[in-house]
């Protein structure tokens, strides 16, 4: 066979040749390196280590700085799910309805998306540190004259507001574009019917918008489980080790203390919770789609 015969055949497959490539080299390798080397005390400061075998797993099921780094990104993922599902379709409905100015207000809630989120945080950082305790003295409010950052709680509350504020933007999009591919008919079916706003969205909206909310939830279980840029810019995991999420966890662990084989074995577990509640997420909203 001819390589032009061949090209002719297979020529489609040319173009996905160094996508697959690229995506073998700079995804699956490190991906599977990092796997073995969570079975090492590799410190990354040399080609020197030692297999330690399921050494670090056990470690991890001991390890208080784990198990508070679990609790806070359990809180922060649901609170983004939650959030920016709930936000999102509020927020969209409104969007969707007869309003004048609509468009300048869609490019509003859509501008966040368009932000870097390390630049996020450090502008809400000056603002929990400096604006709103300036104006809790101003106003004579007690809980606005000391900083949200310098309590746990606050804290917690404040790195919450900074990510789901920034998150809700894209959903907000994906949930407008669900609504309006609900066909007209249907609605005016509904309407005629005497069916109110609250049933039309049960009965009407919400199964269209379902494979829209699967796309939100799997974005923002992965924001929450990986969040790391925002919250190292704006608490640094503290205080106390109130705010550090697995990613920074990760990173302290590999960049500061030179635990890479510890710090993988962390990761991985973080990439197989993240695999198994996808996967189980869109098996389940298969069952519901329109």
């Amino acid at each position: 066979m001819t390589i032009r015969k061949v090209l002719n055949k297979y020529w489609g497959w040319t173009f996905l040749i160094v996508p697959l490539i690229l995506q073998v080299v700079f995804f699956y390798f490190p991906m599977f390196q990092g796997a073995f080397y969570s079975f090492t005390n590799w410190t990354g400061l040399t080609y020197n280590f030692d297999f330690v075998g399921i050494n670090n797993y056990k470690i991890l099921m001991t390890d208080g700085k784990f198990m508070k780094a679990i609790g806070f990104t359990l809180v922060l993922t649901l609170a983004l799910i939650v959030g920016e599902i709930v936000l999102g379709i509020i927020i969209a409905r409104a969007l969707n309805a007869k309003i004048k100015g609509k468009t300048f207000f869609r490019a509003w809630f859509f501008f966040p998306a368009v932000l870097s989120g390390l630049t996020v945080s450090l502008i809400f950082k000056q603002v929990f540190n400096y604006g709103l305790p300036a104006v809790g003295s101003a106003l004579g409010i007690k809980f606005l004259e000391t900083s949200m950052l310098g309590t746990a709680n606050g804290a917690v509350i404040a790195s919450i507001f900074v990510l789901l504020w920034q998150g809700v933007a894209m959903p907000i999009i994906l949930f407008l574009s669900g609504l309006q591919s609900i066909p007209s008919e249907i609605v005016e079916a509904a309407a005629i019917d005497g069916a109110d706003s609250k049933q039309t969205f049960w009965s009407v909206e919400l199964p269209y918008l379902l494979p829209s909310i699967s796309m939100v939830f799997i974005m923002a279980l992965k924001a929450g489980l990986t969040a790391f840029d925002q919250i190292f810019a704006l608490t640094g995991g503290g205080p106390n080790n109130s705010t550090t999420s697995l990613g920074l966890l990760v990173y302290n662990y590999a960049f500061k203390s030179n635990q890479y084989g510890y710090a993988n074995a962390i990761a991985l577990i973080l990439f197989i919770i993240i695999r198994i509640v996808s996967v189980l997420q869109i098996k389940l909203s298969k069952k519901f789609e329109v």
